[in-house]
């Protein structure tokens, strides 16, 4: 193994990841998992991008001009939100304000960051989310006779039905299901380890059956097993966000060829946006909405509220009286088909 040019770089990173998040600061295992991909997306960017190997990395490295790469890169080439792109900010700024404090020659390098700002994200009531005959033309696409395309179907109907976020359904085992009680549900693991139970429809569970003889029982059963998983040289792995993502872009640019409906991009948490609306929409209360979600507090909820304007045009539609001139017909101009007034008027004549 090849010296590293800045072992205390890598020997602090390894005590922030294992020792300082989990037993110190108490992070939840998600938490980590994020601290952890977005640093481990940092140093991939330096390799593949400025042709630097790992063993080379030094934190007089990681200043903020590189640093403004990596995050200029993470919108423009990984096509990542200004959340995505603050949330990996605040993963690295996190650790250098670590390493600030466990070593203080190294403050400068923390102070350094500082120069990089968050970016405002001018964030919009608008809620993208699929029409039902969009979510038919999507869950259409999957090829249904080969076990990827079950496998992909069901991930995205189950991703519906329960609202989840992505993490929550990558993380969901085999056990976490309750399907032969009068009420099928299933237990997810939201932000911060909280738990939640989500009923099943009837649909959703015929899905799991056919998906749990498929991929589970036909191998030997393990309900300690992730429920999506991908086998590389033998060995089953959890399935990666990156893996979800794609599969749904491509559905969803498929579908779009014969459903106009279909949003330029589908993306994971659209499903759960596009479940929430429906719901809404539906008539479940934002009370009961917010907690079926996971969320912390109401406000959270309101977004999907102030994001429906065909329920505000609806709503308001209703509220108008008939006697309302807003509902009177249009009355055609006395000059329609008078072409040599229009003429006139247009200074045509």
């Amino acid at each position: 193994m090849k010296k590293m040019k800045d072992e205390k770089l890598f020997r602090l990173l390894r005590d922030y990841l294992v020792i300082y998040l989990p037993e110190q600061k108490c992070c939840s295992e998600n938490t980590i998992k994020s601290y952890r991909e977005s640093l481990n997306i940092l140093l991939n960017f330096i390799i593949e991008k400025k042709q630097i190997l790992l063993e080379d990395i030094t934190f007089s490295l990681l200043d903020h001009q590189i640093i403004s790469e990596f995050l200029d890169w993470l919108e423009k080439e990984r096509n990542c939100g200004i959340s995505t792109r603050n949330q990996r900010l605040s993963c690295i700024r996190s650790f250098f304000k670590y390493a600030g404090n466990m070593d203080p020659v190294l403050i400068p390098y923390r102070n350094d960051l500082q120069k990089i700002p968050l970016k405002k994200n001018m964030k919009s009531k608008v809620i993208e989310f699929m029409s039902e005959e969009a979510l038919k033309a999507v869950l259409a696409q999957p090829n249904t006779n080969t076990k990827k395309g079950i496998r992909d179907l069901f991930f995205m109907v189950l991703m519906y039905d329960t609202a989840a976020r992505n993490r929550e359904i990558l993380d969901i085992k085999v056990k976490d299901f309750s399907v032969d009680s009068k009420t099928p549900c299933a237990y997810l693991t939201g932000k911060g380890t909280k738990k939640r139970v989500v009923p099943l429809m009837q649909k959703t569970v015929a899905h799991f059956h056919n998906y749990l003889d498929i991929f589970h029982r036909s191998e030997g059963y393990d309900p300690n097993q992730y429920l999506f998983y991908t086998t590389r040289h033998g060995l089953k792995q959890q399935m990666s966000d990156d893996n979800v993502a794609r599969f749904m872009n491509k559905y969803g640019q498929s579908a779009k060829i014969i459903c106009k409906d279909v949003p330029l991009k589908v993306h994971p948490h659209m499903f759960r946006k596009t479940r929430a609306m429906h719901l809404y929409r539906g008539g479940m209360p934002l009370a009961l909405l917010s907690e079926w979600l996971g969320h912390e507090n109401l406000e959270t909820t309101l977004i999907y509220a102030y994001a429906d304007t065909e329920m505000k045009r609806k709503a308001i539609q209703k509220a108008t009286g008939n006697n309302n001139p807003l509902n009177e017909e249009a009355k055609s101009a006395y000059w329609k088909n008078d072409d040599e007034i229009i003429r006139k008027l247009y200074g045509l004549k």
